[in-house]
């Protein structure tokens, strides 16, 4: 078990299981609708998951243009009672497929109002890339097109996940085990 920070972290899924994931991801998204497509992250957890699967959607032979948007969630404590954008991006969506990328699919808010936003703008067609989704939390009709690993009812860090900021740049997805 590593130790982080003076924190215990166990490993859930491993660097390598993570990159052998993301080169069957990108296969799968060249099957899919691709035509003049835009890649658009979502800030801040997913930024290492998009990069690497960027990387391995440039080794099937397809280069897409990128973006990156911020989301927030909004509300009262920890009751979200919506998303807002913080950044947006730059690019027209108009008649354009384009595929979301996400770190994980919880409550599905914040890829549901993503989504919906793009088609609202024109998108031809928006595809879903998670790597986790941890459908015991879903709360919105949504599914993700490309999931890398069905992720158990833990908090998880790394891999561009954080609590309290800390943790992000971690090679693998963990969980922190005693008090984070």
């Amino acid at each position: 078990m590593p130790v982080v920070r003076g924190k215990n972290i166990d490993p859930l899924f491993t660097a390598e299981q993570i990159a052998e994931r993301n080169r069957a991801l990108a296969i799968e998204i060249t099957k899919g609708p691709t035509k003049d497509l835009l890649v658009i992250a979502i800030l801040k957890g997913s930024f290492i998951f998009a990069a690497d699967l960027l990387r391995a959607l440039h080794d099937t032979g397809l280069a897409p243009e990128v973006e990156f948007i911020t989301l927030s969630s909004y509300g009262a404590g920890t009751v979200s009672q919506g998303v807002r954008i913080v950044k947006d991006i730059d690019s027209d969506v108009k008649d354009r497929d384009v595929l979301l990328i996400d770190d994980i699919l919880e409550s599905g808010r914040t890829l549901r109002f993503a989504k919906e936003l793009l088609y609202e703008r024109g998108a031809r067609n928006v595809t879903l890339a998670v790597l986790l989704d941890k459908r015991v939390k879903r709360q919105e009709n949504i599914e993700a097109d490309y999931v890398g690993f069905e992720c158990p009812d833990y908090f998880v860090v790394g891999y561009g996940m954080d609590v309290a900021y800390a943790f992000r740049e971690l090679p693998f997805v963990g969980i922190v085990t005693g008090d984070a």
